[in-house]
């Protein structure tokens, strides 16, 4: 018997998140997961002015969210928030960094930084693609 909801219990994803990462760690090893945060105006603003926010896991950093408000956007933070969480995760003894988004200037942003396009989801949202990128955080 399955239940199909859009409302599931924190215990219910609870479970789903603990199985998988046991299965995962006995698979392939520990991830090693731990959260990642670049937020702009320090301590004191809370994220409240933008930021990043993503998380390093086998080696890899992901960048789940980067926002920043309109009227910091075109003085390249966006930028530097990219570089600020890369020298973390090579701290961390991170080798590459992905992300993903579906808005065009976004994208070019990222390339500008570096990132290379290794894969897109047409039509997600419908008239748009997902593109998914990834940067290598090693010299060379």
């Amino acid at each position: 018997m399955f239940e199909v909801t859009d409302t599931p219990s924190p215990e219910a994803l609870e479970a789903i998140g603990h199985g998988l990462t046991a299965f995962n760690a006995a698979d392939i090893g520990p991830s090693e997961r731990r959260s990642l945060a670049v937020l702009i105006g320090g301590p004191e603003a809370k994220g409240q002015r933008g930021g990043l926010n993503g998380y390093t896991a086998w080696g890899w950093l992901f960048v789940q969210w980067l926002w920043l408000p309109e009227d910091l956007r075109g003085q390249g933070i966006a930028g530097r928030l990219l570089e600020a969480a890369e020298e973390e995760a090579r701290k961390r003894g991170c080798h590459g960094a992905w992300i993903d988004t579906f808005n065009p200037q976004a994208r070019r942003a990222y390339e500008r930084q570096g990132y290379q396009v290794f894969g897109e989801l047409p039509d997600f949202p419908i008239g748009r693609a997902r593109v998914f990128l990834r940067k290598s955080l090693t010299a060379g």
